[in-house]
């Protein structure tokens, strides 16, 4: 087992008392302010004792109280990435870097700098004062950090939280890529669940008791979560091979396209299409302003709080589409049958 966690810890008014187990290389943590994320973190990288119980890493003991095991932080080759880059402000961003690199004992700093600094963009940075950054450089410079001290595991405490959302999605693709490479195994913080979707394999929910009370795939957790119910559930979808046609680009979408409104240098990636933004037809719609009319297949329908959610299949691919309980009455929907979605050029935004 990659990690396995049974702690803990007493507080006034707060008790943690957290059981897991994880074997996936990309786990998320997920529960709202206070359910005791940090706690947890803190305990894992031996930043906080707990009262009782066991810390294993593949299958290294950690911590163990009634073995008197507790493994200082800095012999537990935990790496932690925080909400702040924390770096040091009279070093550039080179020596920030290669701090942990060279405090890394002999014969575990196996990872190439220069690839770090390649595969994090950083290598027009290197000379330059951390202090003049901006947020989501410091960020790649904080993560490049802990990459390069060669960690067994990677903690990430809600690390874009103080990011805007144009500079958050910019820093995703970094943090899939080198703990995808180089296999580190990643136990991601947050509160937010698109992080979570793009971030994790599984995640474990946190109760406002202080313990995990669910195991969830990100997706599930998605469509089940109260931000999902206020603003709409966010498809995420892969477009590639921009065609260039005035003011509208034609993406490719596997075996369908999709035209979007030019924004200006189109290029592939990855796309955010809210629920809310499909409209479903019963019979194709003879005339209107969408610039996509897709043929779908009803899957899963499914009623939360106040809008009924509807599973729209199309070749290998699926969309979300939101509608109101009265029309799902209003069209009969049930699964399996064929509908039309019509979608607005204007209605995606590029993520990354």
């Amino acid at each position: 087992m990659l990690l396995k966690v049974d702690v803990t810890k007493r507080f006034p008014g707060f008790v943690s008392q957290v059981r897991f187990a994880t074997n996936t290389i990309r786990s998320g943590l997920f529960g709202p302010s206070g359910s005791g994320k940090s706690t947890l973190m803190h305990m894992i990288a031996g930043l906080l004792k707990p009262d009782t119980g066991r810390i294993t890493l593949h299958d290294r003991v950690l911590f163990d109280s009634d073995q008197s095991v507790n493994f200082a932080p800095e012999d537990r080759r935990i790496g932690l990435v925080f909400q702040h880059a924390h770096l040091f402000p009279h070093m550039n961003v080179e020596k920030n870097l290669h701090y942990g690199y060279r405090r890394t004992k002999s014969g575990r700093n196996d990872l190439n700098p220069q690839q770090i600094c390649h595969n994090l963009q950083l290598d027009e940075l290197l000379k330059r004062n951390v202090t003049s950054l901006s947020g989501g450089e410091r960020q790649r410079v904080a993560l490049g950090r802990t990459l390069l001290s060669n960690p067994s595991l990677v903690l990430m405490d809600e690390p874009l939280s103080g990011l805007d959302d144009q500079l958050r999605y910019q820093i995703i693709p970094y943090l899939q890529r080198v703990t995808s490479e180089y296999s580190i195994p990643l136990l991601y913080i947050s509160h937010n669940v698109d992080e979570m979707r793009m971030m994790a394999e599984d995640v474990f929910m946190m109760g406002d008791n202080g313990s995990i009370i669910a195991q969830i795939e990100p997706d599930e957790l998605a469509r089940g979560s109260k931000e999902t119910q206020q603003r709409g559930y966010l498809n995420m979808i892969h477009l590639t091979e921009p065609s260039v046609s005035g003011m509208l680009v034609t993406y490719q979408w596997g075996a369908s396209e999709l035209i979007l409104v030019n924004r200006g240098q189109p290029s592939s990636g990855l796309f955010g299409l809210s629920s809310r933004d499909i409209l479903v037809f019963k019979a194709f719609p003879e005339a209107g302003s969408p610039r996509n009319i897709l043929s779908f297949t009803v899957g899963e329908i499914r009623q939360t709080e106040w809008m009924v959610q509807v599973e729209l299949l199309i070749n290998s691919h699926r969309l979300i589409a939101e509608i109101v309980p009265q029309s799902l009455d209003e069209l009969g929907l049930v699964s399996g049958m064929t509908v039309y979605g019509a979608i607005k050029a204007s209605a995606f935004r590029k993520l990354y």
